[in-house]
């Protein structure tokens, strides 16, 4: 699966060239594709910038495609470096669609003015919980923070109660995350919503000292499994995406959730947003109703992205501990803060 690990600032121009040059998958460029066909149904193509796993959207515009007639132009990169690329390009921005794996980076573009409105039934698919006080995106999946700890070094009653419990000195060295990751940063970015600037820095500078820093989420949770280090803070599906290959990495790690509303509880959003620069805006729609709809939700529910369905009452994967058991905290996704998060860990050391 994977996980890009920039920084949130100082890469946009990198991210331009990269994306001017290139398309994911050897796709070839979208034109300005009808808005229109007859009897009102969208036709033409659209681009998407995805920040998603590509195999998952691969899955969703393959069957959108079939249904549709509709074709997609698909250009990767991580979120941050897409949401920068967005901003850099503006109005003249070819994307019709973007799409993250977490929140922060929709907030950018939402916060540049670049987002359209999303259509009234597409939101209505999605729970106000999993989308933006604001209407201006929509989620379309989700992940919940979980610590992955090795089963053979530890026992539930040793774990800590809270995340923010790994700030004590009895952590020193013990556990492991990805800070240069956009899912990290997208956690802290709710520990600074949920907790304030104060409580984030004291505990990103108790991570400076405590935390083993690695390269990816997958590396800290092998790091676990091997014992290196006792735990990891991570998402869940890494853990699960593992166990539904070999194993190999994660057969001596199981997942453990904080619960209770901590901050360690939290469960990100992947966002799903129209470009006001879309040339083909009926169809962009179209695609991201598609996505939050049933067939699109079933795509997680069903596949091996082991991401919560969160539209349309579509149950979540069996594998999975259901929503309402998390017990995640409430938190605005509008509201997570990107840039402050990318100073604080900058002052912290993280970065």
């Amino acid at each position: 699966m994977k996980i890009r690990n920039s920084a949130l600032a100082g890469i946009a121009l990198a991210a331009t060239a990269a994306l001017g040059l290139t398309a994911c998958g050897g796709a070839t460029p979208a034109g300005n594709g009808s808005s229109a066909a007859s009897g009102g149904a969208a036709s033409g193509e659209i681009t998407v910038y995805n920040a998603q796993h590509e195999s998952l959207t691969k899955e969703w515009v393959d069957a959108f495609t079939a249904e549709t007639g509709i074709k997609v132009t698909v250009r990767q990169g991580d979120d941050t470096e897409m949401s920068n690329q967005i901003i850099q390009e503006g109005q003249a921005s070819p994307a019709d669609v973007f799409l993250t794996e977490n929140s922060p980076a929709m907030t950018q573009v939402e916060n540049a003015g670049l987002f359209a409105d999303v259509d009234k039934d597409t939101l209505a698919q999605v729970p106000s919980q999993f989308s933006p006080s604001t209407g201006k995106w929509t989620g379309i999946a989700a992940r919940s923070t979980v610590l992955v700890y090795n089963k053979t070094k530890l026992t539930a009653d040793q774990l800590p109660k809270s995340m923010l419990d790994l700030a004590k000195p009895e952590w020193k060295g013990r556990w492991a995350a990805s800070p240069t990751g956009a899912d990290f940063q997208a956690i802290v970015s709710a520990l600074l919503e949920l907790k304030g600037e104060s409580a984030t820095e004291d505990w990103l500078k108790a991570m400076k000292d405590n935390s083993k820093a690695y390269k990816g989420n997958s590396t800290a949770m092998k790091a676990v499994n091997a014992g290196e280090v006792d735990a990891a803070l991570i998402y869940h599906y890494y853990y699960y995406g593992d166990q539904a290959k070999t194993g190999e990495n994660s057969n001596n790690v199981t997942p453990y959730y904080f619960k209770n509303e901590d901050p360690g509880a939290f469960l990100s959003v992947s966002g799903g947003g129209v470009l006001k620069s879309s040339k083909n805006a009926a169809a962009a729609q179209q695609f991201l109703k598609f996505i939050t709809g049933k067939k699109g939700q079933e795509v997680l529910k069903n596949g091996t992205s082991f991401e919560y369905a969160i539209g349309s009452d579509v149950p979540a994967n069996d594998k999975l501990v259901p929503i309402k058991d998390l017990q995640a905290p409430k938190v605005d996704a509008a509201k997570l803060n990107s840039q402050k998060v990318s100073d604080l860990m900058t002052q912290a050391g993280l970065l």
